[in-house]
């Protein structure tokens, strides 16, 4: 991910904050009025995006900060381990609190005030969660257009890119629950509707919170590079003169936008130390050329035995 893709994130950030500011205080005003359980439901849960947010947008402010002695690879993972703190926010407030309130409410239900003016905030509401879901699209599309949603998802480095078409998506679904769940309660004349409505949103925001902690804890933890970037730097590697043979690559993504590589190579049997040191100084350079998401580089001359020993004794493959 280049540093204009991660500008780019960091600008659907910022409209899914305004985006969601707007919302949640509209939504919070409404189930004030109206007494409605789905719209605090709604309420709770823009309140909930807003906070996540400001917290992705603190996360790449920390992981911003350049190498020091007590990291000499950067804070670049700052910004999953806030992603994890986001998952886990969305589950905690906007589905427990909602879950709490719509069995309050499917326990005691309470006729709705002013329905007019729910439909009419929710209405509001879509669009705006809208403007900001369309913002996140195109942007996770630019990065989906040859590979499927779920493989996306799956294999991003961005957390906040998707995180933020999840919560959109999300939002936009949880509005249709709570216009259905109102129009039931007050079309049948039962109140217990909106408690169901109020419910199903806490179901909703729950399954999505676990899909996007699984994904940011998968990062947090260490995530290689995307393919395509190993077998760029093992071909790099292959063609530099006095290169017997790459052994193999080991990464880590350390950020969306940095990645650390461990490369084994095996040079020529007739090349002297100092003939091997230009070479992995012409390695590198390349390597440094053509991918600049490359932060750190370790390069080990190693011969394809050795290599594969000591894999096998690692991960129990000879592979």
């Amino acid at each position: 991910m280049s540093k204009t893709a991660e500008g780019s994130s960091k600008t659907i950030v910022y409209a899914a904050l305004v985006g969601n500011l707007l919302v949640a205080v509209t939504k919070i005003g409404a189930a004030v009025w109206t007494g409605s359980s789905a719209m605090m439901s709604e309420a709770v849960h823009s309140v909930v995006d807003t906070t996540n947010e400001v917290l992705l947008l603190y996360g790449y402010h920390r992981a911003s900060r350049p190498p020091d002695e007590s990291h000499p690879l950067g804070y670049g993972r700052e910004l999953y381990f806030w992603s994890f703190i986001v998952s886990l926010l969305i589950f905690a407030l906007g589905a427990g609190a909602s879950l709490y309130q719509g069995v309050l409410h499917v326990t005691a239900p309470e006729p709705i005030e002013d329905p007019i003016v729910s439909f009419i905030v929710l209405g509001m509401s879509f669009v705006f969660e809208g403007i900001s879901w369309l913002f996140a699209w195109r942007r996770f599309r630019s990065e989906t257009s040859r590979i499927g949603w779920y493989e996306a998802f799956v294999r991003s480095k961005d957390p906040p890119a998707f995180m933020v078409l999840l919560e959109d998506s999300a939002a936009l679904v949880g509005i249709v629950i709570a216009v259905a769940a109102t129009a039931a309660a007050v079309l049948f004349a039962q109140p217990i509707w909106d408690g169901v409505g109020s419910i199903l949103i806490g179901i909703l925001l729950g399954i999505t919170s676990i899909g996007l902690a699984r994904e940011s804890k998968s990062l947090l933890i260490g995530e290689p590079a995307h393919s395509d970037l190993s077998r760029s730097i093992l071909d790099i590697a292959r063609r530099s003169p006095g290169v017997l043979r790459a052994n193999g690559l080991l990464t880590v993504q350390l950020s969306p936008a940095e990645v650390v590589a461990a490369l084994s190579v095996e040079f020529a049997d007739d090349k002297r130390a100092d003939d091997i040191e230009q070479c992995v100084v012409s390695i590198e350079t390349e390597i440094r050329r053509q991918h600049p998401a490359v932060a750190a580089l370790f390069i080990k001359p190693q011969t394809n035995a050795r290599y594969h020993a000591v894999r096998a004794k690692r991960w129990g493959t000879g592979a």
